[in-house]
């Protein structure tokens, strides 16, 4: 890996305060593209042309990859090279006019309210891994919070008699989240008994909420096995996974009356555009809205 590449890499998680994942994500992108260049003759990654990047994005069709991770891999490029133009390195991002075609907005997956009962009825038990499921289940669904911010989760952060969570999202931004009785009923149990019992087998002293079996912070790969193995108790079929948990609270919310506005501070958005896509409607909440509202139904209900 070239010098510059190391340099945008220390930028990012320094100065931008990128989390540890979206920087893993950016370097193994950016490896890629340098490794395309070599091959295609090009050793120079301040010689890139327009040209050379939507070569790459040709190549990247051929070898069949999603266009997510396509409009993923060109972002990255952008990015890359505006912090080359900033630099001094070059004095044109050669990614910056290449075009992509927009992808189909997909709806966003979630659970439906009685879905989410079994789910939390699956974690019911005494031992104290059920109990830490219990927690970990409902503190995802009652606040919407990413697996990371979970998983980063520190006592001194939750405050049980407030109700409520101090959150670092992404770029190290701070929110606080309040949560309800369920939660609140889950996490005091967690905290009083499971959690001091894990803690006595940990390697090392640490303030982290959410423990393994050997006492030690969970990971977000351990928080998704987790997950998994709740839904193959609850029997229901599909897939589950944490981002899924956050879904189903931002739809759950807007389709109880929520302002969007609410949802998106709660969730750690930085822009409205980006809650927008959770004002889909359920049709749960179609049904009623004809029942409520359209002078046929709503008489047949008054009579």
């Amino acid at each position: 890996m070239t010098r510059l590449l190391n340099d945008f890499l220390e930028y990012i998680t320094v100065l931008k305060n990128y989390s540890p994942e979206t920087v893993s994500t950016y370097k193994s992108d950016l490896i890629q593209f340098e490794g395309f260049l070599k091959n295609s003759g090009n050793d120079s990654l301040t010689a890139v042309t327009q040209e050379d990047v939507q070569l790459y994005l040709a190549d990247c069709f051929d070898r069949k990859l999603s266009r997510v991770s396509m409009a993923r891999k060109l972002s990255t490029i952008r990015s890359f090279y505006h912090y080359l133009l900033l630099s001094g390195k070059i004095t044109q991002n050669p990614a910056e006019l290449v075009q992509f075609g927009i992808r189909q907005k997909r709806l966003p997956d979630f659970f439906y309210e009685e879905e989410m009962t079994a789910l939390f009825k699956s974690t019911d038990g005494d031992d104290n891994l059920s109990i830490r499921n219990k927690a970990i289940l409902e503190i995802l669904y009652a606040t919407g919070m990413r697996v990371s911010e979970c998983t980063s989760l520190i006592l001194d952060h939750v405050d049980l008699e407030m109700d409520m969570l101090l959150v670092r999202g992404k770029g190290n931004k701070e929110r606080y989240i309040p949560f309800g009785m369920p939660a609140h009923v889950a996490m005091t149990h967690y905290l009083e008994t499971s959690r001091k019992q894990l803690y006595q087998h940990r390697s090392k002293d640490h303030q982290f909420v959410f423990l393994n079996r050997f006492g030690n912070p969970l990971t977000t790969n351990g928080v998704r096995y987790i997950l998994n193995e709740i839904i193959k108790k609850s029997a229901l079929s599909g897939k589950i996974h944490p981002h899924k948990l956050r879904h189903t609270f931002a739809t759950h919310m807007l389709s109880h009356g929520a302002d969007l506005r609410s949802v998106q501070e709660l969730l750690g958005h930085d822009s409205l555009s980006s809650t927008q896509v959770y004002t889909h409607v359920t049709p749960t909440v179609l049904r009623k809205t004809i029942d409520d509202f359209l002078p046929r139904e709503s008489k047949k209900v008054k009579d």
